[in-house]
């Protein structure tokens, strides 16, 4: 199957994906992807929803303690850790960056708790750039269905990008999340009726 193919049949199975975390500004997005990590995108979105009522920048964010924060998003679990990246995220925005979540790659990387992964859903969600994040389901599927073989997110993402035209890296980067949330689950994944049949390790493997 070509790569011409697949993105025929991503786009098939998925016409309209979309990031499934609730934000308004670039600032919430980041924050609920420091969240995400590890975590559901439901349960984020339930956490969020109450802690951006009134801690929806940076500013505000900053008048709360380590504890008082740790406390409202101790259910996204790995909490004092993240409370830690957020405050100092936010921190470093309004010191170093005038207050604005950065749009250059690089800049977001260097924000407290924000990896390859992050930095990519900031550019091509928040900034409409092209960027292919590599989360724990795009991995599986791409290492599934044989374009990557390996456990690296940061060296599937380099292959994916070398694979895939790059106009189509941030749309398929939701396909795949969605395909492997809702579809190509680690365990037990619903290989019935799936168009990747002919190709995927997983799916041969068990026949």
């Amino acid at each position: 199957m070509t790569n011409a193919e697949i993105v025929k049949n991503f786009n098939k199975l998925f016409p309209d994906a979309r990031c499934e975390l609730d934000y308004k500004t670039p600032y919430e997005l980041l924050v609920a992807v420091i969240l995400s990590a590890q975590c559901t995108d439901k349960r984020v979105n339930i956490v969020t929803k109450e802690l951006f009522k009134k801690y929806n920048t940076p500013q505000a964010m900053l008048s709360l303690s380590q504890s008082q924060l740790e406390e409202k998003i101790h259910s996204c679990g790995f909490f004092r850790n993240k409370a830690k990246n957020i405050l100092q995220a936010s921190s470093d925005i309004i010191n170093r960056f005038n207050g604005q979540v950065p749009s250059n790659f690089d800049d977001l990387c260097s924000l407290s708790g924000v990896g390859r992964k992050t930095a990519n859903v900031m550019v091509s969600e928040a900034f409409n750039g092209d960027a292919f994040a590599v989360d724990t389901h795009v991995l599986r599927v791409s290492n599934r269905l044989g374009i990557a073989n390996s456990n690296d997110p940061n060296k599937v993402e380099f292959i994916l990008k070398d694979f895939f035209a790059q106009k189509d890296w941030s749309r398929l980067h939701y396909q795949m999340v969605l395909f492997g949330r809702y579809k190509c689950k680690a365990i037990k994944p619903g290989c019935e009726g799936c168009p990747f049949q002919s190709i995927c390790k997983y799916y041969n493997r068990e026949k």
